[in-house]
């Protein structure tokens, strides 16, 4: 996509910038991660011509503690209490449930969401969470002001139905099969595109493997093996004890990924091969571009940037739920194995390294098949073309579309009380736009 033109102020010389604001939260990388890699990519083809801000409404001080903490809880509750999470995910994902948490969603976060659009006055928003479709399209139907809601998708394959809400502009969605589910869930599929996740635009770049195993101070000719951890990632210290014990000709570069519990362990650990130990890096892009292969959990963003990266992944823990999907998808498509036994992924990394790495160049042919390095990019094509429309304001609505509007908030349990029940309630003088 090249640079966009940006709009001509009306009486004016100057010109103003597209308004994007990117929304995302903290629960988990992978939110986050995506969003900053539309934001990347918006910035590197649009230039001056599109202003971006990415913020997590979440942390908004009017937002119930509840809902604000449930980000830094996430760790504990995946790691501490996994069935107890599989639960609500999977009564969440249920019809009715999801009903009632967007009715939930829209009374806690109206005030919240429409203060932030009346603060930045975007002309397009994107969204890599599922949480603020139902109170951001709300907002928009009371204030009569139709910005273009784009949702980016962060899951591959098994993705819950918060993330499809009908009332958006734009679902982009990693996979086919994702797709398929978003259309089963009602959305016109002519407003559903497979883009894959965003991953950073540094990922689509061309690398030289020798030279850059050089520049991380690897062993060029050795066989790597990357280990990606956190606080999140169960088994890899025991994955690692069987892998450094096993006699294989390889490196193993560990990263912790700010875990500073790990990172301590993994520094007093003996090690018996070539290895390097991070805790926190900036250069994942550069270290997956360089590794033979990658040892991590089945989160959507290091699935997908390993998959654009043509890394077979080695999946050595899952969280139920989403993860169960991503899982699946790289398994089924032979892109790499589930070994969440320290035993099994020993045995994988055997079979892989076999018979000249035979299995291993077919895991990584398959990878990069299914890799979609360049999704960043498509993303930001269509947010950009969402922003040069921008938002269309609707100046009045007909008796009928009122008592809908109303019905839609009461269904939700939105107070209607200021300029809400003067919005909704208000003689009509007008006919409704469209």
């Amino acid at each position: 996509m090249k640079n966009g033109p940006a709009a001509r102020n009306p009486g004016s010389n100057t010109i103003a910038a597209k308004r994007v604001l990117v929304l995302t939260a903290d629960a988990g990388f992978g939110h986050r991660s995506a969003a900053k890699a539309v934001v990347a990519a918006l910035e590197e083809t649009c230039g001056e011509g599109c202003h971006v801000e990415m913020i997590n409404p979440l942390d908004d001080e009017r937002v119930p503690a509840l809902l604000r903490e449930s980000q830094s809880d996430y760790d504990k509750l995946v790691q501490e209490m996994p069935r107890l999470y599989e639960l609500g995910y999977g009564v969440s994902d249920a019809a009715i449930g999801g009903a009632f948490v967007d009715g939930a969603l829209v009374v806690i976060l109206f005030e919240v969401m429409r203060s932030i659009l009346q603060r930045y006055r975007p002309d397009a928003i994107v969204t890599t969470y599922p949480l603020y479709q139902a109170p951001l399209s709300t907002v928009r139907v009371v204030d009569r002001y139709h910005v273009p809601l784009l949702t980016v998708v962060t899951d591959l394959a098994a993705v819950h139905r918060l993330w499809f809400h009908k009332r958006v502009d734009l679902c982009m969605v990693p996979t086919e099969a994702a797709r398929v589910q978003a259309v089963d869930q009602g959305l016109d599929p002519q407003k559903v595109h497979v883009t894959g996740i965003p991953v950073h635009p540094d990922l689509a770049r061309d690398w030289e493997r020798s030279a850059l195993r050089t520049s991380l101070g690897w062993q060029p000719d050795l066989f790597a093996a990357l280990a990606v951890g956190s606080k999140r990632v169960g088994n890899l210290r025991d994955t690692l004890r069987a892998l450094n014990h096993s006699g294989l000709p390889l490196q193993l570069i560990a990263v912790a990924g700010g875990d500073d519990e790990l990172y301590r362990h993994l520094q007093g650990v003996e090690w018996h091969r070539e290895v390097q130990v991070h805790n926190f890096v900036r250069n994942l892009p550069d270290m997956m571009h360089a590794a033979d292969c990658i040892i991590c959990k089945a989160g959507g963003l290091i699935v997908a940037e390993s998959l654009a990266c043509g890394l077979p992944l080695l999946l050595i823990d899952v969280l139920p739920g989403q993860e169960t999907g991503n899982a699946d998808y790289v398994v089924e498509h032979g892109a790499g194995d589930l070994a969440p036994d320290p035993l099994d992924a020993l045995e994988t990394m055997y079979d892989w390294l076999a018979h000249d790495r035979a299995l291993l160049v077919e895991r990584s042919r398959n990878a990069q098949r299914l890799g979609r390095p360049r999704s960043a990019y498509e993303v930001a094509e269509r947010v950009w073309a969402a922003a040069q429309r921008g938002p269309r304001q609707r100046r009045g609505y007909s008796v009928g579309r009122r008592r809908r509007l109303g019905e839609m908030l009461d269904d939700h349990r939105v107070p209607r009380r200021g300029q809400i029940l003067q919005d909704v309630d208000r003689p009509d003088r007008t006919t409704t736009e469209e």
